[in-house]
């Protein structure tokens, strides 16, 4: 009887075990699919690149877009010379928020390395960006003015908005429909948005290391011929700078082509 007890009570434990494990696997699945649900649903830029990805009829070789946003930084100029080195072109996102002012001089050389600028936030302070689509616009004078010293604002016309066109967080500031309102309104005044469908969640929490984040590309590229990827350009993500040129190496085996969002966009334009 005492050896019947104690089976049972092992079944019950190796039965525990195997349910706690499914849960988190479950969970970790779950973690993983909230986050490119907020942050990366991403496969609809606006202009030809929107069409040709979701009917698929392109005749174009495979491209990736390398684009980094929350620079300038004291990471952009390692960033620059890997990119020099390697002969890749890449599109900056930039910012112009206090703790990267003093770096704000490297727009031009961001520039003059035949790099793509485009627009992200003055603040990227979502409280206020999002407030209205009136804040919005002052938001993004306010980068444009700060840019004016060192590139031809005129010439820029292409943004990604803070956490991507979809996301949810500035639901709870500027209402439900501010995204679309501003997507409309973004074409209505002549720009190009665009967002991501690879995603190296090197910004998160977890604070990634390069082999992570090359591990994070490698997932999310997986299958698809067009790959824009979103990186960061901060004084925290040293690692992006490590991974970076293991990064350009798998793309390069993989039979991709280099080029900006701009160059992208004209491309697949070309094809229709």
């Amino acid at each position: 009887m005492r050896r019947d007890a104690d089976r049972e009570e092992r079944n019950a434990r190796l039965l525990a075990g195997v349910v706690l494990a499914a849960m988190l696997v479950m969970l970790s699945g779950i973690i993983h699919l909230l986050y490119h649900r907020e942050y990366a649903e991403t496969d609809t830029p606006n202009d030809c690149f929107a069409v040709s990805a979701a009917t698929g009829e392109t005749a174009l070789p495979k491209i990736v877009c390398l684009t980094f946003d929350d620079g300038p930084s004291k990471n952009t100029r390692p960033i620059l010379e890997i990119l020099d080195k390697e002969q890749v072109p890449a599109t900056f996102f930039v910012c112009a928020q206090d703790a990267n002012e003093k770096y704000l001089p490297l727009v031009a050389d961001i520039a003059a390395a035949g790099h793509q600028i485009a627009l992200h936030s003055a603040t990227h302070q979502y409280s206020k960006i999002y407030a209205s689509t009136d804040a919005f616009w002052q938001d993004i004078r306010t980068l444009r003015q700060a840019l004016e010293p060192y590139v031809d604002v005129a010439a820029i016309d292409w943004l990604r908005f803070p956490g991507g066109s979809t996301n949810t967080v500035s639901h709870r500031y500027g209402g439900n429909g501010i995204m679309k309102a501003l997507k409309a309104q973004a074409e209505d005044k002549g720009y190009h948005w665009i967002d991501w469908n690879v995603c190296a969640e090197d910004a998160t929490a977890s604070h990634p290391d390069a082999a992570q984040i090359l591990r994070n590309i490698r997932r999310d590229a997986d299958g698809q011929d067009t790959c824009v990827v979103l990186l960061h350009d901060t004084k925290a993500t040293g690692q992006t700078v490590k991974a970076l040129p293991d990064m350009i190496a798998y793309f390069r085996e993989q039979g991709y082509n280099f080029c900006t969002v701009a160059q992208m966009d004209a491309l697949q334009c070309e094809t229709k």
